[in-house]
């Protein structure tokens, strides 16, 4: 292998001495502060769900590019910046997340930011700015909005190391469960309550939209100050430059069989993204559906996110994870297909169009089932830059979102959902091909740090 890629001495070396991970969860803090952690994580990710309805990237968020653009390119650049956000900017600080002695501190800072970044949107509709100035509206919504899936990446990797930290992993399903079910009643409640009067024919108030997420976010934040988390140990020296970084993703996909099965059905789940900001442009200038159409979306995605949990949950736990993506991301292949024939049905099958997006709920599923299978997958001292690399192969065609737009706006948006629908099924058909790692011993992979 080029010495690029391999450089055992510029790449760090890990030497992991926290009891934290040697030991278990419930070994190293005791039952009771398991049970707390536990419901700490719960209350934390259900009030996450709730603000996250609230700028749900299939609906809301491509609705205001809408509203202040209307180029279907732009439309398409959300998804990129979104997955950019997840992927890189988590790849380059893997290393200083697993260095933190409590990684709790990187998830309250970073919730926090994502409540800031909120707001900031929140005042770029107020007092009629984004009507008057559209053109800087939208480049000031798009750079917010970066912003804002670097702190979603980074949140994502502290969280779900942490998860990986202080949940075993017999009830990371149940916690899926649990947080989804019960985030999804509070989010549907409050989108059914409040919605109903910011969504309408004549006005989108996307200031209290946005204002109101800022302020659950905050609150999110502050319950993270109630987990009781172990301080970890250890000693790694710095990489120089940050393509080593890169080079260690790589490392972690060629010398792991296991993992590089799972990327490849990784990658091409992440083209799926690419279509969430089309789905309510579908709705609304094809089939020329009603706004509110949007708050019923909303709610009916929530609503099919949380009841997918319950069995999706159940079988992760007791089957484990492969098994459980298989279910989910069989439905994510169909759901572009289901869009396109329900297109050309006529009015009938305009009326069942909101069951697209009981499908299209199913992705953030998707995702937790991809991060658990990962837990599993590698030892906990290599939790950080296997998520990384996880990140950076479902973000890894998103960067063709932009063109994809394009497409749209060319071609239609026929040709573009049915080819990513084919490439979602052959994404499932290979999940055939995965090991369950939940009854088989962990793969002997190097230790060198990202």
């Amino acid at each position: 292998m080029p010495s690029l890629i391999s450089p055992s001495s510029e790449l760090e070396s890990s030497n992991f001495t926290s009891s934290s991970e040697t030991s278990g969860p419930d070994s190293y803090l005791g039952r009771s502060w398991s049970s707390v952690n536990f419901s700490v994580l719960a209350i934390y990710q259900i009030v996450m769900r709730t603000g996250w309805i609230f700028k749900t990237e299939s609906i809301i968020m491509p609705a205001v590019v809408d509203t202040i653009s209307g180029a279907g390119w732009v439309r398409g650049c959300l998804p990129m910046l979104n997955r950019f956000g997840h992927s890189v900017p988590p790849l380059l600080l893997a290393r200083r997340v697993k260095l933190l002695p409590q990684k709790k501190f990187a998830v309250l800072v970073t919730t926090g930011l994502m409540s800031v970044c909120f707001l900031l949107l929140a005042g770029i509709f107020v007092s009629g700015f984004a009507e008057q100035y559209a053109a800087t509206a939208t480049l000031m919504f798009l750079g917010i909005y970066s912003a804002f899936f670097i702190c979603v990446g980074v949140n994502q990797l502290a969280l779900t190391t942490l998860q990986g930290k202080l949940v075993e992993a017999t009830r990371r399903g149940r916690l899926l469960l649990v947080a989804n079910t019960i985030g999804a009643v509070t989010a549907v409640g409050c989108a059914w309550f409040l919605l109903s009067r910011w969504i309408n024919d004549h006005s989108t108030r996307f200031d209290l939209i946005f204002g109101f997420s800022g302020i659950l976010f905050a609150t999110a934040a502050l319950t993270v100050l109630f987990l009781r988390e172990g301080r970890d140990s250890f000693q790694q020296a710095a990489a120089k430059h940050a393509i080593f970084y890169f080079a260690d993703a790589y490392r972690v996909i060629a010398d792991d069989s296991s993992f590089r099965r799972l990327a490849l059905v990784a990658g091409l789940f992440g083209t799926s993204l690419m279509l969430f900001p089309h789905y309510q442009h579908l709705g609304l200038q094809r089939m020329e559906l009603e706004t509110p159409n949007l708050m019923w979306w909303v709610i009916i995605q929530n609503i099919g996110t949380g009841l997918f949990s319950i069995p999706v949950g159940a079988i992760a736990d007791r089957y484990g994870n492969r098994p459980a993506l298989k279910v989910v991301l069989l439905g994510v292949a169909v759901a572009p297909a289901v869009a396109i024939a329900l297109l050309h049905w006529g009015q009938v099958a305009i009326r069942f169009y909101c069951l697209v997006f009981v499908l299209v709920g199913l992705t953030p599923i998707v995702f937790r089932v991809l991060q658990n299978y990962t837990l599993e997958l590698a030892d906990p001292t290599n939790h950080p830059r296997y998520l990384s690399t996880l990140g950076l192969c479902i973000a890894a065609p998103i960067f063709f979102s932009p063109f994809a737009g394009y497409v749209i706006d060319w071609l239609g948006l026929e040709v573009v959902f049915l080819t990513i629908s084919a490439l979602v099924f052959l994404g499932w058909t290979l999940t055939f091909g995965l090991r369950e790692p939940r009854h088989q011993a962990v793969s002997d992979v190097p230790d060198e740090l990202e």
